[in-house]
């Protein structure tokens, strides 16, 4: 039977399953397991279950039997595993919580590296030795984290691929590869899994005592605190953020925790900064438009760092989520009407109501396809599940449509993908335009520059959702 440690006291727990062989090669002064044992402890995890049952579908009823009985967030990690700890901290240190899987964003599969195919920032389809995965783009790096809701499913997985194992239905498998199954399992009965990326860091199963000696000297080789740093920018940012905002925001971060900023408070500023701009811009002179053009950016910046902020502390809320939504929306048209103020002229807000409907109109697009996309996930997770056979050794994928098509063209080029992220207006593009516009011409400028590029957006959103509803 699986015996437990206690590291703690919050929601989520861990299993290690130490019967891969590779879990007593040595490490310091004590082996794999005992390293990986030692890195849980300083991290957000209550009780850590040791599987040294032997045998692929004994280790797999044993994780059923700790997912039944468990009461939040489970952990599973072999214990040949050589990994950062802010590598794991991805996974365990997650504020939500919820069903994800560490993974590697290449292509280069290996025994011990299964293929993945990763889109949207969810695993759509995995592979073990047993299972194929057409045209895969990522690699699972042995961390399953299954969410509280998920746990039934995991166990009804473990114990069907527990009684396939049994049989002799899933081939040449051993337990090095329970870990490997339990996701593609979970992924083939509907389970939403997160792909939460290793970056630079490293996480490596190993086989032998060179492979692990080598992998551990591979983790002296990264600065485990600068990634985490470089971490909390998103990658997928626009390109007006990226480039003219977070390349120093960043720098911030460090002082913001040493004096313990919260996120919640950085948005507040940020809300502040853009009445103070609207405030300016309302006074109507043009020395007055750039002061408010500088407040505008300095209160878009801010809106960036408590992003990056939260994301370095992983002190997310739906407070903090909502509050960043609202503020968004309030500055942005207090901005709108502190131009139209300035202005002077009666006709001018009959633009900057357009203005204002137009961005609510967008925000409706996205955010109805949003929940779209969340119910027809729920409901289908609850008609298919299981969605596929876990016996079945591809995992067939329709080609998109052709515009979906040519989107996913454009990802390849960086010109294109920076123009294709700039097209849409993104909330960073957006006000750079009003700063720019405001500042060296006039609020009619503005709101026309608003109009016409927010226009082309919308066609391009409306396109995109209609193409991916209909796929």
């Amino acid at each position: 039977m699986p015996d437990s440690l206690t590291h703690g006291s919050t929601t989520t727990s861990a299993v290690l399953l130490a019967t891969t062989p590779a879990g007593k090669l040595l490490s310091g002064d004590g082996t794999l397991f005992d390293r990986l044992n030692d890195q849980l402890t300083t991290l957000p995890v209550r009780d850590v279950h040791v599987v040294r049952e032997g045998g692929l579908g004994a280790d797999l009823r044993g994780v059923a039997a700790i997912a039944r009985a468990a009461g939040g967030a489970l952990a599973l990690l072999p214990a040949d595993l050589v990994a950062h700890t802010e590598a794991l901290a991805t996974v365990l240190e997650h504020p939500a919580r919820g069903t994800c899987a560490l993974v590697s964003l290449d292509a280069a599969a290996t025994p011990t590296r299964p293929p993945l195919r990763v889109e949207s920032g969810k695993v759509v389809t995995a592979g073990s030795s047993f299972h194929a995965v057409p045209e895969p783009n990522a690699t699972f790096r042995g961390v399953l984290q299954a969410g509280e809701a998920d746990l039934a499913c995991l166990a009804d997985v473990a114990e069907e691929l527990a009684e396939l194992a049994d049989a002799g239905k899933l081939g040449p498998v051993t337990p090095v590869e329970a870990v490997d199954l339990l996701l593609v399992g979970l992924v083939r009965s509907g389970v939403a899994v997160r792909a939460a990326s290793v970056g630079r860091l490293h996480a490596d199963r190993v086989t032998g005592q060179l492979a692990a000696d080598a992998a551990v000297a591979r983790l002296a080789e990264v600065d485990e605190d600068e990634v985490k740093l470089d971490a909390c920018v998103k990658e997928d940012d626009g390109f007006f953020a990226t480039f003219f905002v977070s390349t120093w925001t960043r720098h911030l971060i460090t002082y913001l925790v040493r004096f313990k900023v919260t996120p919640n408070a950085v948005t507040g500023f940020s809300v502040a900064l853009a009445l103070l701009a609207a405030l300016w811009f309302s006074a109507g002179g043009q020395g007055a438009r750039v002061v408010g053009a500088l407040l505008l950016y300095l209160s878009f910046a801010l809106d960036c760092l408590d992003g990056q902020l939260a994301r370095y502390t992983r002190m997310f809320s739906p407070l903090g989520a909502w509050a960043d939504g609202m503020g968004d929306r309030l500055k942005e048209y207090a901005v709108y009407v502190g131009l139209a103020i300035g202005y002077g002229v009666t006709g001018i807000w009959n633009l900057a109501a357009a203005a204002m409907i137009l961005q609510v109109v967008r925000h409706a697009v996205d955010y109805t396809y949003a929940g779209a996309v969340a119910d027809a996930g729920r409901v289908g997770a609850a008609w298919d599940r299981p969605a596929r056979s876990l016996l079945e050794s591809r995992d067939l994928r329709g080609s998109p449509p052709g515009v979906l098509r040519f989107a996913q063209r454009l990802e390849r080029d960086t010109v294109a993908r920076w123009l294709k992220k700039a097209i849409v207006l993104p909330i960073g593009e957006r006000m750079a335009l009003i700063a720019v516009t405001a500042a060296l011409w006039n609020a009619r400028v503005t709101f026309l520059a608003l109009l016409g590029w927010g226009a082309v957006a919308v066609l391009y959103q409306l396109s995109g959702r209609i193409a991916r509803s209909v796929r």
